[in-house]
């Protein structure tokens, strides 16, 4: 058996070790954030000022079956708006059902809006919340920037 110098065979035990090391070792960033849950939509909306209560389950303001397990209706006011708006908020599991489902939020809306031309939404993927306006504009800007915030990268 031929004579391998010490240094070469410490060479290549560290070399090993390292190349084992670096298996688990790949970074690819944060993980892209996901959209929240119905806790996590009330509480950014919180933050942003708006109130929310009253929240139903399943209401979804029409008799949709696609809409009512992804609708939950709730009773919204604070900051500008004079008077506490009943609005429902629509959460879908991806950006796809999002897309798949939104014109259905629109003739669903035909259910409870009572003007058309005062019909209010916000849509952020995979959330969208519609009710009868008007809105306030401050409160419609807290609504859009909390489920901007809760939206994650809406996928």
């Amino acid at each position: 058996m031929p004579h391998v110098p010490r240094a070469r065979i410490g060479a290549l035990c560290l070399l090993t070790v390292l190349s084992l090391g670096a298996c688990g070792a790949v970074e690819t960033g944060p993980p892209a954030p996901t959209p929240t849950d119905f806790g996590g939509i009330v509480s950014a909306l919180s933050k942003e000022k708006v109130t929310v209560n009253g929240a139903v389950s399943g209401d979804a303001g029409c008799t949709d079956p696609a809409l009512i397990p992804t609708a939950i209706s709730v009773t919204a006011g604070g900051l500008d708006q004079a008077k506490p708006v009943r609005i429902y908020l629509y959460i879908f599991r991806d950006d796809a059902s999002f897309q798949k489902l939104r014109a259905n939020i629109d003739a669903c809306a035909r259910s409870y809006v009572t003007d058309a031309a005062t019909y209010e939404s916000v849509d952020q993927s995979p959330f969208v919340l519609a009710g009868q306006g008007p809105w306030a504009p401050g409160f419609k800007a807290a609504i859009r920037a909390a489920l901007l915030g809760a939206a994650g990268t809406g996928d």
